[in-house]
């Protein structure tokens, strides 16, 4: 049975990639992970009882418990979820994101080089470690083209710029120390247990609750959606036939302005979950001061990921914005536990007048 430690186990992807190893693939997870507010146990309550799964709460940047964990379970591969992910936190509290995703990433890696320095023979030959990353890296498109593996970063976010580093990291200890490393970078990720600070979850909630639905700007502000089964299925694909110290970009081919995907919710909603009043909830809508910063397109080329690996996106975004909506309506209790009360669902990312004015 192969053992994989996985970092950020508890969060939205990681969560369903731990799931997706343990059901689908057969593996021993051994899943670190902080429980940071976006981090929930509760996330993975079907595979709790599982022997397969080990969870150790715990830092990525504890270098002596990273270490302990390599040498008591010896894991095959290491698949680092771990991160500050929200670009509007990012902008209230930049250094969490330095710290986690910069200084953690650091720490991470020392303690992976050293274990794999001590391999011998076939188990260090075997040995993987795989960097998720953001698409966020490389800054902002205009009306049309797309990132490439080869486009320059020009991260415009602290949480960004973070991602950006831990990327440089991961790249030079590769290849200055040999670490059999590969990196991934993601569009959007939408689907189950996403905690409902992103658009998606954010607007499903606020609508069934009666809510005004925020719209940042005019809505036009382009992304590509990937749905997060999707996403771990390419990653699975990476760690067992990616190119060591290759980078592969990860897409969902699905090209929407932020309008577009809160107009097909409510109109999902509308069908599923009518309001009470019997009106759309279209009506509940409203336009807010754009984010500072505001990247106007991401697109991504996973060209390179389709024609190596035979990786491609099985859902549509009408198909996975269907399933996500049915697995919210389904799954209010989880949405109650995830919420303690420290994060309500308001406006991030505000400064002086802004804050004061909640624009």
């Amino acid at each position: 049975m192969k053992t994989i430690l996985v970092t950020g186990g508890a969060g939205f992807i990681g969560s369903n990639f731990v799931r997706q190893s343990i059901m689908d693939n057969g593996c021993r997870v051994i899943n670190l992970d902080k429980l940071t507010y976006a981090g929930n146990l509760k996330s993975l309550a079907d595979v709790a009882d599982d022997v397969r799964h080990v969870f150790v709460k715990g830092d990525i940047g504890d270098r002596g418990l990273v270490r302990y964990l390599l040498q008591n379970y010896k894991p095959e591969a290491v698949v680092n979820f771990a991160a500050e992910s929200h670009v509007d936190r990012s902008i209230d509290g930049p250094g969490e994101f330095i710290q986690t995703n910069v200084v953690g990433t650091f720490g991470l890696l020392e303690a992976v080089r050293h274990y794999w320095e001590s391999l011998t023979g076939v188990e260090r030959d075997a040995f993987r470690f795989l960097h998720v990353s953001t698409d966020e890296v490389y800054g902002s498109l205009g009306p049309e083209g797309f990132f490439t593996e080869t486009t320059p970063y020009a991260p415009n976010s602290p949480y960004s710029a973070s991602k950006a580093a831990s990327d440089h990291l991961v790249r030079a200890y590769r290849h200055t120390y040999g670490l059999p490393a590969l990196t991934t970078n993601c569009s959007n990720n939408y689907g189950p247990y996403q905690f409902p600070e992103k658009l998606i979850p954010l607007m499903i909630l606020n609508a069934l609750e009666g809510k005004p639905l925020p719209v940042y700007g005019d809505g036009r502000n382009v992304r590509d959606w990937l749905f997060v089964t999707d996403h771990c299925k390419a990653i699975q694909a990476v760690l067992d036939k990616g190119k060591l110290g290759a980078t592969y970009n990860v897409g969902g081919n699905n090209e929407k302005t932020n309008l577009e995907v809160v107009h097909a919710l409510c109109d999902l909603l509308d069908e599923l979950s009518p309001s009470a009043g019997g009106n759309s909830y279209r009506a509940q809508i409203t336009y807010v001061a754009d984010r500072r910063g505001h990247d106007y397109r991401y697109a991504i080329d996973s060209t390179k990921l389709q024609g190596e690996l035979g990786w491609s996106p099985q859902e549509t975004f009408a198909t996975g914005l269907r399933k996500t909506v049915q697995w919210y309506l389904h799954n209010g209790a989880w949405c109650r536990a995830v919420c303690d009360g420290s994060y309500r669902r308001e406006r991030l990312g505000l400064q002086g007048a802004e804050r004061e004015g909640q624009l």
